[in-house]
């Protein structure tokens, strides 16, 4: 484990930086309290300081006050050495933000033993904001896919419905549906139907752009979000992903499945006048639009204008 030490005494200094390395810590020595306030707002500052209450340019007591202004994650465990000792002086310290309170001259074994107290206090917070962490992805993530769930994308798309009005740029989303995908779960089963899905999954992933979004909207349906992108673009988009999704079989085990997509995709330009639900409504309809017209095609607010994309009659969907 890293630990800083600020103490303008070299003698000192010297001291506690032989300690450390006996110990097996490493010691990143500074000798002011300005340096020791930079080294700490970095993000890879050391989680243990210990800190000389007198120094120039800035008092120990001073930089335990701002790191605790930050409210710093991951936490920073931090020890006040001073020859100061009145019980006064140990209240000001621990007020300040300190977690420890040395004296000078400080005993050896002491300093060991609070030294291991904070290591285990900044271990046991970094295993819980892992674990934190942890629990929100899976709270955000689909388990099957590890696409964003429905809720998750949800809130994506709501984000982008704001930052598209301020911008006053347009949105779209594209809705899409696996076909017959009923059927692969009765031919197949439903683990060969999970690995249809998290398959499809990566091909849209995959083929989608970059700053796209890809969640999972609910059993066989996706979302992607698309921002900046106009209806005659997410029209191009969307064919783009069609076609990628079936240009392949999607292999289980020694069987190859032929699997097609429908996608309905709606577009606003004015963010400020449409909801989310509205826009998710619209494109809704422009994926049972795609259904009842013949699966594996794009629909969407400008399909009039445009060729209907059709299923090749050799590569076609599963039927029931």
């Amino acid at each position: 484990m890293k630990i800083l030490v600020a103490e303008d005494d070299l003698v000192t200094r010297r001291i506690l930086e032989a300690y450390l390395v006996k110990w097996g810590y490493e010691a990143v020595m500074v000798a002011d309290g300005q340096e020791a306030w930079r080294l700490l707002q970095q993000d890879d500052a050391p989680r243990l300081a210990i800190l000389d209450w007198m120094m120039p340019g800035m008092d120990g007591a001073s930089i335990c006050r701002e790191v605790r202004k930050l409210n710093l994650q991951p936490y920073i465990y931090l020890i006040l050495l001073t020859a100061r000792g009145y019980k006064q002086d140990v209240i000001e310290g621990l007020e300040a933000g300190a977690d420890e309170y040395l004296t000078k001259p400080f005993d050896p074994y002491e300093l060991k033993a609070r030294l291991r107290s904070g290591a285990r206090i900044v271990e046991l917070q970094g295993s819980l904001i892992q674990a934190r962490e942890a629990l929100r992805e899976q709270a955000i993530h689909d388990p099957l896919t590890q696409l964003l769930n429905r809720r998750a994308t949800l809130d994506f798309l709501m984000s982008e419905l704001s930052r598209a009005d301020r911008e006053h740029s347009p949105l779209s989303v594209m809705m899409v549906d696996i076909d017959h995908f009923k059927s692969v779960n009765d031919r197949f089963g439903h683990l060969s139907g999970d690995e249809v899905l998290c398959e499809v999954a990566r091909r849209l992933r995959r083929s989608a752009r970059t700053y796209d979004l890809v969640g999972r909207f609910g059993g066989e349906e996706f979302l992607v979000v698309a921002p900046s992108c106009r209806t005659t673009d997410v029209l191009i988009q969307a064919e783009r992903l069609r076609e990628v999704v079936c240009s392949q079989p999607i292999t289980l085990k020694d069987l190859s499945v032929k699997v097609t997509i429908s996608v309905g995709v709606a577009t606003t330009l004015d963010p400020n006048r449409q909801d989310m639900e509205a826009l998710l409504a619209t494109a809704d309809k422009a994926l049972y639009r795609a259904k009842a017209n013949g699966r594996n095609r794009v629909e969407g607010e400008s399909s009039a204008d445009r060729p209907p994309s059709t299923p090749d009659p050799r590569t076609g969907s599963i039927s029931g």
